[in-house]
């Protein structure tokens, strides 16, 4: 017989410990396994976005329950958008028009066949982030609680929190490939440039408060094209 901890021999759930008819995993839940997957189908990424583990039940479940997990549409239509337009990496299969034999007639236009078309982890995570999702289960890490990143600090700092969050959402590589690093920071600022008062009554960026932000953030100080990497 395993020996699994005591909590669950004894008959008290652990919190660290999960249990199911083929034993204990360990300090693992469902959701964990996912994170070994570098590419996922649409349908698979977009129930991982609502918090949910993407079995093949709950696959099934999603698609044809009239009321399926709160986010969980949004998520698969923007995800499927952007794959469709090449905002994420990834491989695209359409769906396909075909009989009542099941024969192909034609290719579906502009259409993204959720359950077999495949996306690029780091790709997805990257444009997530470009759109300020960043916590849930593809940014497992607590987000920052810095006081200079919170707006009700008395010192609270718009341009010094959007230089701090713009460096943030430019670690992954994909978000600056054809750009150099103040180009990819300007551009991220100006997408939100409302969340930190870098914007005027009308919607349109501050420039110079933008470019000042850039300036802070950026790490390559030294200027120029960006480099291409060789290979």
């Amino acid at each position: 017989m395993p020996k699994f901890p005591p909590s669950i021999v004894a008959g008290t759930p652990s919190s660290e410990y999960v249990e199911d008819e083929w034993g204990s995993t360990g300090p693992l839940d469902g959701l964990d396994f996912w994170r070994l997957c570098d590419e996922l189908t649409v349908i698979q990424a977009a129930l991982l976005v609502a918090g949910r583990e993407p079995s093949r039940d709950a696959q099934y479940s999603a698609e044809r329950n009239a009321h399926p997990p709160v986010g969980y549409e949004a998520a698969r239509e923007a995800i499927s958008s952007a794959l469709r337009r090449g905002a994420i990496k990834g491989k695209l299969v359409p769906c396909y028009e075909t009989d009542m034999n099941d024969n192909i007639l034609g290719e579906i236009q502009d259409s993204v066949d959720i359950h077999n078309s495949r996306l690029e982890v780091d790709s997805l995570k990257a444009w997530l982030a470009g759109r300020g999702l960043k916590t849930g289960f593809f940014f497992p890490e607590k987000p920052l609680a810095q006081d200079y990143l919170n707006p009700k600090h008395p010192r609270y700092a718009p341009k010094l929190a959007a230089a701090v969050f713009a460096w943030l959402a430019t670690d992954d590589e994909s978000a600056i490939k054809g750009k150099s690093p103040k180009q990819a920071l300007a551009r991220w600022l100006r997408e939100h440039a409302a969340q930190f008062d870098l914007a005027d009554e009308d919607g349109k960026p501050n420039e110079t408060g933008i470019d000042d932000a850039a300036k802070v953030a950026n790490w390559q100080l030294g200027g120029g094209a960006p480099k291409t990497p060789a290979g």
